[in-house]
């Protein structure tokens, strides 16, 4: 066992868990599910004033940000926290794109435009999105790079962007460098996501003039170090989900009664549920490992990573699968939010890679070469 490896901490330290009260409590408050349902069946289902709250009420924005350009200098481990919560939640707010993947963008550039993105960005004054489609995946091959047509105003076309609707600025990897590009420069595409709490667009710009960040290969390496950060909390969202299905579904079985018997009671519901626990107690681990392992620059972060989303997406699905099964006919419904949680967790196991990218992933870190 390395060195790193033996000094993984998976439990939450007290900080954490007043983080985590914090957030529940205002997600308590302006998060229900009935209207998080409202707003996605609206078309808008970003809420300004829960993401004002949020971002510098509570400062989440800034959680990754040093504290000198006016954050929080905390870890992955307290952003992990917050991705618990909104996961939880299936909260409409563009936190894992503009607070976990944009901060990392900007803070590989390490130049005095993207310090005063980040300050900002800290202040929860402006949203700042990347310009990558949301299946774009760590260890995988970067989409073809925007053209310059010179003096940084850049001509292409990126699809499936997270959150480009809520973004105030957008990071644009063009074939010169990352450009900072104002959203309303760009003309953005709606399309219909599985998830409508997570808005996709298409966007497209025509010669529209961007501030330049950082030069190609500083950009590249940049947004590879983005798209680890984010798929490693990407778990914790994950386990969020998955810990609200579990007791919710609890909760139904204990109350709802067939032949005089809570229908909890049955031998095969049990199994079920105990299969399930099993599943979250072990997502939980691995989502730990990964947000601490990140935190701790590890160098054994990748395959952290790559084990956290190999096992958490499937976890999340299964759980919401079974809520909708074992809540009967009314998990069948629109009205009951169970829906919410199913297509998050379809959603979210395409997002920043599949299952087999990272079974992949782990085999190559392991040196386990692929069957003949």
């Amino acid at each position: 066992m390395t060195a790193s490896r033996a000094s993984l901490d998976l439990l939450y330290s007290d900080t954490e868990e007043e983080l985590r009260s914090a957030v529940r409590a205002l997600l308590a408050d302006h998060c229900a599910p009935a209207t998080v349902l409202a707003r996605a069946e609206s078309g808008r289902p970003h809420d300004p004033a829960l993401w004002r709250t949020l971002a510098s009420g509570i400062g989440a924005a800034g959680l990754l940000v040093p504290e000198k350009l006016g954050g929080a200098g905390a870890s992955h481990r307290e952003a992990a926290v917050v991705l618990e919560e909104l996961g939880r939640a299936v909260a409409p707010v563009p936190y894992l794109t503009g607070c976990v993947l944009a901060t990392e963008i900007l803070l590989g550039c390490d130049t005095p435009e993207a310090a005063d993105l980040l300050r900002a960005l800290a202040a929860g004054q402006q949203v700042c999105v990347p310009a990558l489609p949301l299946t774009q995946a760590p260890g995988a091959p970067l989409p073809q790079p925007l053209r310059d047509t010179g003096g940084g105003a850049l001509t292409g076309t990126v699809t499936s962007v997270a959150d480009a609707t809520a973004a105030d600025v957008l990071l644009v990897l063009a074939d010169t460098g990352l450009y900072a590009v104002p959203a309303p420069g760009a003309r953005l595409a709606a399309t219909v996501p599985l998830d409508l709490t997570r808005p996709l667009a298409t966007v497209t710009l025509d010669g529209t003039p961007g501030t330049r960040l950082a030069d190609p290969a500083t950009a590249r390496a940049a947004v590879a170090g983005a798209l680890l950060s984010g798929a490693g909390l990407l778990a914790s969202e994950q386990l969020g989900l998955a810990e609200w299905c579990l007791t919710e579904t609890v909760a139904h079985v204990r109350g709802r009664h067939q032949f005089n018997r809570p229908v909890g009671s049955f031998q095969a519901l049990k199994h079920r549920l105990a299969r399930l626990w099993l599943d979250v107690a072990s997502a939980r681990a691995a989502a730990r490992a990964a947000a601490d392992a990140l935190a701790t620059a590890s160098p054994d972060a990748p395959l952290t990573v790559a084990v956290a989303q190999a096992y958490c997406s499937g976890v999340a699905v299964r759980a919401a699968e079974e809520c909708v099964q074992l809540h009967g006919g009314i998990g069948m419904t629109w009205e009951h939010p169970v829906h919410l949680y199913l297509k998050r967790a379809k959603a979210d196991s395409l997002a920043l890679g599949t299952t087999g990218h990272h079974l992949g992933l782990v085999a190559d870190f392991a040196e386990l070469p692929a069957p003949a």
